[in-house]
């Protein structure tokens, strides 16, 4: 089994100095942005997935001590290995991983913290059970638990299941925040991917007053005239 500290120096090992300032502006970590306060060391996704595969197997424990680090790409470390444990674990593993992730909301601090792996484990955990949680998660005053609400029903949309997906949307359609709006509109783009004309009848009775974010996301795959039609107060 591995530890916190094999998986940090892992990543600390392959970090690139000078993609810390373009990840730190990328990710709104100025004074009052979203991600304030964030440190990066400069490793991309896909090098943390990389490692986080490598060590699987490293304890809950270990992960939870990551998730409290300072430093981003160690949170995502984490999560990325709940993710590859929560696809081989068991119901009582599962339910175990899912719960921790869910306890530790307000380290899952950033966009794509959320978009990596909340459909992996809430969504997944959640397929066949009350969705109760999410309705729950999309009334926090927490904007990450909001996210992790609407992206968790990626997972559904993906089998042909909408429903809470376009009702978690109108719970969130008027939201003020662009994070959120983004979101919601990205999902709803996934709907009409697999059922264009739910999504239409969907947008039919709302595009007039949705948020222009929400809406050019939800849209972005429809035809020029179409796009044109819905951007039409």
């Amino acid at each position: 089994m591995h530890t916190a500290q094999e998986i940090e120096k892992a990543m600390r090992t392959v970090a690139n100095p000078e993609k810390i300032k373009i990840l730190s502006g990328f990710f709104k970590t100025g004074k009052g942005e979203y991600g304030e306060n964030d440190i990066f060391i400069g490793v991309p996704v896909p090098v943390t997935r990389a490692i986080a595969k490598s060590h699987r197997d490293t304890p809950l424990a270990e992960l939870v001590q990551l998730l409290h680090s300072p430093v981003h790409e160690l949170r995502m470390a984490a999560l990325l290995c709940m993710v590859e444990q929560f696809k081989h674990a068991d119901d009582n593993q599962r339910t175990v991983l899912y719960e921790t992730y869910l306890a530790h909301t307000d380290c899952i601090n950033n966009w794509d913290l959320v978009d990596l792996t909340a459909a992996q484990i809430v969504g997944a955990y959640l397929e066949h059970r009350d969705h109760a949680p999410l309705y729950r998660l999309a009334q926090s005053k927490l904007l990450w638990e909001q996210r992790i609400a609407i992206v968790a029903t990626w997972q559904w949309i993906r089998r042909g299941h909408f429903d809470d997906t376009l009702a978690l949307a109108d719970l969130l359609l008027h939201h003020d925040h662009d994070l959120i709006r983004k979101a919601t509109g990205w999902m709803l783009r996934e709907v009409g991917k697999k059922d264009k004309a739910r999504l239409c009848q969907f947008l039919d009775s709302r595009y007039r007053d949705m948020p222009r974010t929400t809406l050019r996301y939800a849209i972005e795959r429809f035809s020029p005239e179409e796009r044109q039609h819905y951007m039409q107060r």
